[in-house]
């Protein structure tokens, strides 16, 4: 990367609007939270109990503020790999997608029951809704989507939405399902997308890799620059992060903020809340900003 590509010409955008989001951002009342399969589980690909009690508790420090949270969950394949003891064989193959789909259906349960477990340490009642990207696409269908969804809010339930993997190949590939929860944050008419991952947020090279990678703390204009440095790795490599640039980016544009954020920091979703500078925010876009 050049040197005068450095994180202000990345992330260029103005300090007040910047202030104006992060504020906007600590001030919603509907937020959706998507956790990713990294944020989930181990090093060997299995459900992580210790991280989704983490993210629980995250989840609950937003409730306990009055704030309406629908939680988009990866997981069930990483729950049938633990319970099961396998995994796909080949991440490329056909082989490797059937096996994923199966050990989705043996893990969707097991990872409800750990969401409903944890949930209960907090006297929080959660449901389970399984889409595709197709029943979001199909009026008829999202409209049912949305009605059950705005119905559990209104009892003060979290909805726990997962991708219905096991008839789904597309949500099982890299990156898809932040474009699901992306969709999900627009139709919802949500005031804040949080994306959790296991970096801390967007960064100018993969911070696994590059030492002088720098986190980049907010985008607005910059948004032509930062995508081309994160098109410049694979998404294995940089941890999916186009995909989720890519899903906060459309968010901003319908005039919701954005925040890619790491899942292992302390009280992450509660940093948030109280507008603290919090991994990567997009700036959302208004009426009077040029398309």
């Amino acid at each position: 990367m050049p040197e005068d590509a450095g994180v202000e010409r990345v992330g260029a955008t103005d300090g007040e609007r910047v202030a104006a989001a992060r504020r906007e951002a600590a001030t919603a009342d509907r937020v959706i939270v998507k956790a990713g399969t990294n944020s989930l589980t181990d090093d060997d690909s299995r459900l992580d109990r210790v991280k989704l009690d983490k993210l629980v508790a995250d989840v609950m420090d937003l409730r306990e503020r009055g704030t309406e949270v629908v939680l988009v969950s990866s997981g069930a394949v990483g729950a049938g790999t633990g319970r099961l003891d396998v995994g796909p064989e080949s991440r490329d193959g056909v082989d490797s997608i059937a096996e994923s789909q199966a050990l989705s259906t043996v893990g969707q349960g097991l990872l409800m029951r750990h969401y409903t477990q944890s949930f209960e340490r907090f006297d929080q009642d959660v449901a389970q809704i399984l889409v595709t990207g197709t029943d979001l696409d199909a009026p008829d269908r999202f409209d049912n989507f949305t009605n059950t969804v705005e119905t559990l809010l209104s009892w003060g339930v979290v909805p726990v939405v997962n991708e219905n993997d096991a008839v789904a190949t597309d949500e099982l590939r890299i990156g898809d399902n932040d474009m699901l929860s992306a969709s999900i944050a627009m139709g919802l008419d949500a005031d804040l997308l949080v994306t959790l991952t296991d970096v801390d947020g967007v960064y100018t090279g993969n911070p696994k890799r590059d030492a002088g990678a720098e986190l980049v703390e907010a985008v607005d204009d910059g948004y032509d620059r930062l995508r081309e440095i994160v098109g410049d790795g694979t998404e294995t490599d940089f941890g999916g992060i186009r995909t989720k640039v890519e899903g906060a980016h459309d968010v901003s544009r319908h005039g919701i903020p954005a925040i890619i954020a790491g899942s292992a920091e302390r009280d992450v979703l509660d940093r948030i809340a109280a507008g603290k500078p919090t991994g990567t925010l997009f700036v959302p876009k208004t009426g009077d900003d040029d398309e």
